[in-house]
Order: structure tokens, then sequence, then C-alpha cells
């Protein structure tokens, strides 16, 4: 009993060391939306999107609160976006964001994280022409003509649709996202977007496998463990 109560003990911990991270990470976002364009989520739809996608990814509400009265006050930490590319494990292109106030010290974390594993840091721009800056949406649904034709409806620019196993999925400019987002809405009352988000789609996936995809992964995990990164995007398709 004692052996398999240290291992639940240890998996526990590994599970509250997740959540807290995901906590940090949100709380650093919404402070910096919320600072810089307004407290109120009426007003400012970014900082409404961000709340409405912490609570899905089930950020407890004083957090957010927490978030939202130090941005309110004024004062605190003045964070900045830091965004790193390079050549990860394998050659696979990568794309990271940060918010930093130590753009430095960021640095340097970052670029640990490359070092260690084998992998190149390289200069702003280096990778970010092989991804496109797009909204993603994605819900159940099987019908992707009436969706087109909603969003065509309300002028909605979409660069794709995509229709797989009963998921829908729709891809548009970064630009589009309150656009295609109210559309959407508007159009099917009772819809669930599973996702809905502004992310770095890759043009090309680049499979790896082996050794490369163990150093890519203890990559992966090296950057989670640095409390400035916020978001990291790969084109590497794991076999």
């Amino acid at each position: 009993m004692g052996r398999s109560f240290e291992v639940r003990k240890a998996s526990m911990a590994k599970t509250q060391g997740a959540k807290i991270k995901v906590y940090s990470k949100y709380g650093k976002e919404i402070y910096v939306c919320a600072k810089n364009g307004g407290i109120d989520p009426d007003m400012n739809l970014s900082l409404r999107h961000l709340i409405s996608k912490a609570k899905r990814d089930q950020v407890p509400a004083h957090v957010i609160e927490k978030a939202l009265d130090k941005a309110s006050g004024g004062g605190g930490e003045d964070y900045q976006p830091a965004r790193y590319e390079g050549f990860g494990p394998g050659g696979v292109s990568v794309i990271v964001d940060c918010l930093t106030d130590n753009g430095n010290r960021t640095f340097q974390d970052v670029r640990q994280c490359f070092v260690k594993t084998g992998a190149k840091i390289g200069t702003p721009g280096v990778v970010a022409h092989m991804f496109d800056h797009q909204a993603v949406f994605q819900f159940k649904g099987d019908d992707e003509e009436a969706v087109l034709e909603a969003l065509m409806m309300e002028d909605a620019d979409v660069t794709d649709i995509e229709l797989e196993d009963g998921v829908i999925t729709v891809f548009a400019p970064n630009t589009e996202f309150f656009k295609v987002k109210t559309a959407l809405n508007a159009a099917f009352p009772d819809l669930t977007l599973d996702v809905e988000e502004i992310t770095f789609v890759p043009q090309n996936q680049s499979p790896i496998s082996g050794e490369d995809a163990e150093k890519f992964q203890k990559f992966l995990d090296l950057l989670d463990d640095c409390d400035d990164v916020q978001q990291v995007y790969h084109n590497a398709e794991i076999q």
C-alpha cells in the first residue's frame, strides 16, 4: 500500500503542478489584456474571449478576478510580448510566444531549451513564413455547406472549412476572428465551440520519430517549465 500511495501522491502532485502552470499563464495573459485594453469584457472583446477560454479550461474564478483586480490598479509588472523562432529536434519549425518583464532572462531561458535538446534558435522571421496566422473554430456537425453559407451571408472571410468524423473546422484570417464567431453564434444559437482560437497553422507537417521524437517531447517539456512561455507552435508530426 505504501508504494501505491507514493505513486498516487506523485501523480496528484504532477497534475496539480500542471494546473498551477495553466492558471499562472492565463492570469498573466488576462492581466496584460485587461491592462492594455480595459477591464470591461463588454468593451474589450479580446478580454471577453480570453476569459471565456479560461473558464472553458476550468481556470478558477478567483484567478481571473485577481488578474482583473491587478489590472484595474494601474500598477504591477510591465509585461511585454516576446517571440522566438527556430528549429527543434528533427529540424521541425518552432515558434515560441512569451510574456516577460525581463527580456534578457526570458531569452536565456528559452535558448537553453533549444541548446539542451540539440535544437537551434534562429533570428526573427526564420520560420514564421512557414505558418499561417489564422482564426480556428471547431465544433460538432456534418453540414459544412450550411456553415459556409451562413458565413458568406455575414460577409465573413473564410480560408477553408473541413469536415472529418463529424467535426467541422473553420479556418479564417486572424483579423476575422470576432466576425466569424459572431456569424456562427447568430446562425446556430445552440452551437458549442470546442475550439475557438487565433493560432499559427503550419503550412506543411514535418514527420519525426524515434530519438528525434523523444528529444522533441523533452524540448516541449522544458519550454513548458519556463514561466514566461505562453504558447508553442510547431509543425511536428510525431510518428
